[in-house]
């Protein structure tokens, strides 16, 4: 019954207006290397959720919006630091575009709400047998902008948009993603150290558990060790997809059960997170060391792909571009066409921050532009069904002269882990 902390591994679709300088200047992204070392940085604080909210009702001020929705989810933690669990029972903000936010919950919430709330926020609670929208309705109303396009959180689901409807008939309902994905697509200073902080976690569970791999092993053995691992470093599990044999050629696996032989491809798809903010690293290597000619190539063209994709990475071209650039490449090693198979049958990479998967993605056709403080997972994986898959992945983000890693992807199929930075 009692809300609990969102899970992070929910796909987002992209979309929404840019804005580039909505957190800090670009400029000072060039030192975050040197701030984030392997600690843990502090979560979030009240300064940084107080300039989000300033930034966002001077967007929707720009975009004549009124009011945003956005119910309990990443968003509502972006904006509140309120960390909730989604149910029938709407816990959301109500951000106005002028004057301090609002936040609806249950009456037997409110306590547990209030824990979490770091900005100033009236708490307006309903009781069982009252409608929830009505409080929002009301308070639209209070603000004088009912009759002015009201953003809904592009997650909202769609009960919310309905009965919000009913409260107040004609209402125009539109997309926030010009204010809430504009804003969360730029990280800070203080998001990237935590991203950062998550991927020198993950990489540390990944060298722990490497050295402990056996003979006979299974993937959910290998899976329990590497969330031990990351706890033992401090961080938070968040997923841990392990894939080996015939299974790595399948990106998120198949219920066929495997176990770790001499010889075996092993791909490890894994995820942690500090203070909700995420990593996600990939890693392939064989069991025992002893890769077939066919899977070093394979690996040494993907992990190629990878630097393709980084290259390709420069403030300003659409973010599609960079996923064309490398399967132009495989194309001429004779992979695809396009995303057909063998080859590569996913994106290059997906945005990431509070969310595994958020916006926006390295895929073809996706026109925004890259800017600095967006973050990437870079992961061009090729698969041959029936035999094994490659999947490489580091995170990286965008810095005014270019992308700049989390983790530094591994120099060779014998070094699967190598250097983390």
């Amino acid at each position: 019954m009692l809300g609990v902390k969102v899970s992070r591994r929910s796909l987002v679709a992209a979309g929404g207006a840019l804005a580039a300088s909505s957190i800090m200047p670009a400029s000072a992204f060039a030192s975050v290397q040197a701030t984030a070392a392997i600690r843990l940085p502090p979560p979030i604080g009240r300064e940084e959720r107080l300039v989000r909210l300033a930034k966002a009702r001077e967007l929707m001020q720009r975009h004549g919006i009124g009011a945003v929705v956005i119910e309990s989810g990443a968003s509502l933690d972006y904006f509140t630091g309120v960390q909730w669990g989604r149910s029938e029972r709407l816990t959301g903000v109500v951000i106005p575009a002028s004057g301090e936010p609002i936040i609806v919950t249950p009456h037997f919430e409110k306590p547990s709400v209030e824990e979490s709330l770091k900005v100033p926020a009236e708490i307006r609670v309903w009781q069982e047998d009252e409608e929830p929208l009505k409080l929002v309705a009301d308070f639209l109303r209070e603000r004088s902008v009912a009759g002015s396009p009201i953003g809904s959180e592009e997650t909202n689901r769609y009960f919310i948009l309905d009965k919000l409807q009913q409260q107040l008939p004609g209402a125009k309902i539109v997309n926030a993603n010009p204010v809430v994905r504009a804003l969360r697509m730029i990280k800070s200073l203080a998001e990237l150290a935590l991203m950062q902080a998550a991927a020198d976690i993950m990489i540390g569970a990944y060298r722990q558990v490497y050295r402990q791999v056996r003979r006979g092993m299974s993937q959910a053995q290998i899976s329990a060790m590497i969330d031990t691992a990351i706890e033992t470093l401090g961080g938070t599990p968040e997923f841990a997809l392990v894939l080996a044999g015939e299974g790595s050629a399948y990106p998120h696996g198949t219920l066929k059960p495997q176990l770790v032989e001499r010889g075996t491809v092993v791909l490890l798809d894994c995820g942690c997170s500090v203070h909700g903010y995420q990593s996600d690293i990939s890693r392939t290597f064989v069991f025992g060391g002893d890769a077939v000619p066919e899977v070093r190539k394979v690996w040494e063209q993907m992990r190629r792909g990878q630097d393709i994709a980084f290259a390709a990475a420069k403030v300003g071209v659409p973010a599609g571009s960079v996923d064309d650039a490398v399967r132009r490449t495989y194309e001429s090693w004779g992979y695809g066409p396009g995303y057909k198979l063998p080859g590569t049958s996913h994106r290059t990479g997906h945005g990431i921050g509070m969310e595994v998967h958020e916006p926006i993605n390295l895929v073809h056709g996706e026109k925004t532009p890259l800017a600095p403080g967006m973050c990437f997972s870079n992961e061009p994986g090729i698969y041959l069904p029936g035999k094994f898959g490659i999947r490489l992945e580091d995170c990286f983000y965008m810095t005014e002269a270019g992308p700049r890693w989390f983790t530094v992807p591994p120099p060779a199929i014998d070094d699967p882990f190598g250097p983390s930075r």
